[in-house]
């Protein structure tokens, strides 16, 4: 698996190195450049409606290696990066934007998955589901929000990623101190927070790209607030939120389900930002009663 750093050779937990062994690269032939991306993807389990998992930003498919398994175990089930994201290929001079990943994610879709699909996505991840399901409604049948992002305006970070001020910005983005004080600000049990799951969200940094594709992603603005668009979204939806979400707060769990008349919300208890991490079994039996009715 030439597309991943060798770094993941220094995966500890046994969910990380399964995960990182069932990576797969698809080219993927798009409208937004000439070549096909190299995508990385992960694909598990058989049968019911397919289960698509979209990450949150600046991560990767390695965020649901403890997710997966158990969605696996009882339906089919894939995670893709997202274009500019995770592993997948960072082409030169392509503009990344909530627009391109969109694009990106539909010819994904229709390259190897091509029937209606129950879409998650978990932090900025469900901002783009959201932003898909608005486009594509036929493709999605049901929606699961993970402490979504969406509900509130872009920062104007993007304003300022001008030289020298973008590279600062990732390089500080990149230092080890910050990614540990932000792993530990998404959980509730700081003690998840290790050394395997430090390298778990950082190895995609050592990919080809990550820094400039980073900062066009910023430079674009990023994903907006939704809410006025949001009751146009008619699938049932889930929306998941950890009760000590000490990154989007919990005041936008209630905004999102009033917004959205087809839809149910269940806190996780003793939980973060990340309940896909933190309380895996938890909130995949949720996805999948969800997924049944």
């Amino acid at each position: 698996m030439s597309f991943l750093p060798r770094e993941t050779e220094n995966l500890i937990e046994s969910t990380s190195i399964t995960l990182a062994q069932q990576i797969q690269c698809q080219p993927i032939v798009t409208p937004l450049c000439p070549l096909p991306i190299a995508t990385t993807y992960v694909n598990g389990g058989s049968g019911g409606t397919p289960i698509l998992l979209l990450h949150g930003f600046d991560s990767s498919v390695l965020e649901f290696r403890r997710l997966l398994p158990p969605l696996a175990a009882q339906q089919e089930t894939w995670a893709l990066d997202l274009l500019g994201f995770g592993f997948t290929e960072r082409v030169a001079g392509l503009s990344i934007s909530p627009s391109a990943i969109k694009t990106h994610l539909y010819y994904f879709w229709k390259t190897l998955i091509g029937q209606p699909v129950i879409l998650v996505g978990a932090s900025m991840g469900g901002a783009t589901a959201i932003d898909f399901t608005l486009t594509y409604p036929e493709v999605v049948e049901q929606l699961v929000l993970i402490d979504s992002a969406g509900m509130t305006k872009s920062p104007v970070i993007g304003k300022l990623m001008f030289p020298p001020f973008d590279s600062l910005a990732t390089a500080f983005l990149s230092n080890p101190q910050v990614r540990q004080n932000i792993s530990r600000a998404a959980y509730y049990d700081k003690s998840l927070a290790n050394q395997d799951a430090q390298l778990c969200a950082a190895l995609h940094l050592k990919c080809t790209g990550w820094s400039q594709a980073l900062i066009s992603f910023t430079k674009s603005g990023g994903y907006g607030c939704f809410s006025e668009q949001l009751p146009k979204i008619k699938q049932p939806t889930l929306i998941l939120w950890g009760e000590n979400d000490q990154i989007l707060g919990i005041k936008d769990a209630a905004r999102f389900q009033a917004a959205l008349g087809n839809s149910r919300l269940i806190w996780l208890k003793n939980c973060g930002h990340v309940p896909h991490l933190e309380q895996p079994h938890i909130t995949a039996q949720s996805i999948l009663d969800f997924c049944h009715v």
